[in-house]
């Protein structure tokens, strides 16, 4: 019995011992859990108030032509960010520094100009990026932002489209759409004028406006090969507008087309409609006719039969 006894002692403090085990496991680990969810949180919060500019690799001399080797990304915390940081290395490839910047400074577009150095080139095929195509669009004077879009802005093309839709009886329709086309487009030319005036020193930036020149209605964009073709498709289908972007802002975001329905959705967003209340069934009418029959001191209703 004595022995017995230990034995059972024995198994029970072993069993005691692996559930405690057990049970201080899942307490680190539960601990461990909340120790990364907390991290996890604190970088987040982290990463919200920074954000990725250029910076400059090494010192930047004045009247330098811009190119990928001498620039750098950088994290910053929004509030040391500098006014119209640069934040796209494709933004800046080739323009020409119009003061001097020194190693790690931001790279402000104030301190750039996207005129050519002298014998560089001043023509529209040599202002176009490697891999692009340069097509001209006809745009109104209100589609072009009143005239005030200028060669070396970026712009987001929306064309206005008659878009077949099929309705709930199988018939094919057509409706107006906004369609968005392409984000973050350069403009190479506004009419005849390139913006790059040989011996030019100014910057794009400035308040300075470069001369205009004639062409009419004409925009000339750099495009993709697929692109251009898709341009010039919806060309002879409708009409197309754009819409100027901010020279700090290279991002591309989904857009959904703008039909009646975006619209209306827009505007009054959907909510669960309030249920409709049935009517109260009609009350029914019982034409049957009775007679009042008096049986000791009850009375009775009795039909008669018509």
């Amino acid at each position: 019995m004595a022995i017995e006894k230990q034995k059972l002692i024995l198994i029970s403090g072993i069993v005691l011992g692996v559930v405690a085990i057990l049970m201080t496991k899942m307490y680190l680990d539960q601990q461990k859990q909340e120790a990364q969810a907390q991290a996890k949180k604190t970088l987040a919060k982290i990463q919200a108030n920074q954000s990725v500019v250029l910076v400059a690799k090494q010192d930047i001399a004045s009247g330098s032509v811009i190119e990928a080797n001498m620039l750098e990304s950088s994290i910053v915390p929004n509030q040391f960010i500098q006014p119209q940081a640069a934040t796209s290395i494709e933004r800046v490839l080739g323009m020409i520094t119009l003061a001097p910047i020194s190693k790690s400074e931001q790279i402000s577009l104030s301190k750039l100009s996207k005129a050519r150095r002298e014998g560089g080139g001043s023509s529209l095929a040599s202002n176009t990026p490697a891999g692009k195509r340069a097509i001209s669009i006809a745009v109104d004077n209100m589609a072009s932002l009143s005239g005030m879009v200028r060669p070396g802005d970026y712009v987001d093309v929306i064309a206005t489209l008659q878009v077949p839709v099929q309705g709930a009886d199988g018939q094919i329709s057509s409706q107006v759409a906004v369609v968005p086309l392409f984000q973050n487009v350069l403009v190479l030319a506004v009419g005849q004028n390139t913006g790059f005036t040989a011996g030019a020193a100014t910057s794009r930036y400035s308040e300075k406006e470069a001369p205009s020149s004639g062409g009419g209605g004409l925009i000339t964009l750099a495009l993709g090969s697929q692109e251009a073709n898709l341009i010039a498709f919806v060309q002879e289908q409708g009409k197309m507008r754009l819409t100027l972007r901010s020279p700090a802002d290279a991002s591309v975001e989904p857009v959904v087309p703008a039909s009646w329905e975006t619209l209306f959705q827009y505007i009054m967003p959907q909510q669960k409609s309030a249920e409709v209340k049935e009517a109260p069934p009609a009350p029914v009418v019982d034409n049957t006719e009775y007679v009042e029959v008096f049986r000791g001191l009850n009375k009775e209703k009795v039909s008669l039969a018509k």
